[in-house]
């Protein structure tokens, strides 16, 4: 028992995973819990944070 692998380690050739993979798969539910809360103002003022910290 102590040879076989750990679920995490099954099926992964590697260890990344690629930011558009990542973003596609949070973006719905993101989107879904932006409408369900009414928190458009929240996310803009957030989004306009990161922007201004990436720009830097």
């Amino acid at each position: 028992m102590a040879d076989t692998p750990g679920r995490t380690a099954e099926g992964r050739s590697s260890g990344t995973r690629h930011p558009l993979v990542a973003v596609a798969m949070v973006l719905p539910l993101a989107i879904l819990l932006t409408v369900v809360f009414g928190g458009w103002e929240a996310v803009v003022t957030q989004a306009s944070s990161v922007v201004g910290i990436l720009g830097r």
